[in-house]
């Protein structure tokens, strides 16, 4: 199948796919005598296997390494658990600090008059210092 086709099927796009096999994350296709990558099966499942992995906010290196272990029938699987508990450890992290900036912004906010007045609590936050800038 064409390019197209393997993006449509995958879910991921056919700029990604080139990208993808640019970073040597898939494999280039095989090519036709016409010079149009020709996508197989096993091509597509790839694809799929990368988007859902990109999907759940996975690092292209550890894609690289879930990739690999997918293709050792000698894995164990408590290292793939590893490369998901470590990823579910930074989500959480990112989390938190994600929950800090909403904090924040809410007690930003929440000093904020919003009225036609110039001083802002917002800007000087951002700022950095407790008086605006004249």
């Amino acid at each position: 199948m064409q390019i197209g086709q393997a993006a449509r099927a995958s879910g991921a796009s056919a700029k990604m796919i080139r990208h993808y096999e640019a970073i040597g994350l898939v494999a280039p296709a095989e090519r036709r005598d016409s010079n149009y990558r020709d996508y197989s099966a096993d091509d597509v499942e790839r694809l799929k296997f990368v988007r859902r992995a990109r999907d759940l906010g996975f690092s292209i290196d550890r894609i690289r390494d879930l990739l690999a272990l997918w293709g050792d029938r000698g894995r164990t699987s408590a290292e793939v658990k590893r490369i998901a508990l470590d990823h579910v450890a930074e989500l959480e992290e990112r989390i938190a600090g994600l929950r800090d900036m909403v904090a924040t912004l809410h007690r930003l906010a929440d000093g904020c008059a919003g009225d036609g007045r110039p001083d802002c609590p917002i800007i000087e936050g951002l700022a950095g210092c407790g008086a605006s800038r004249e």
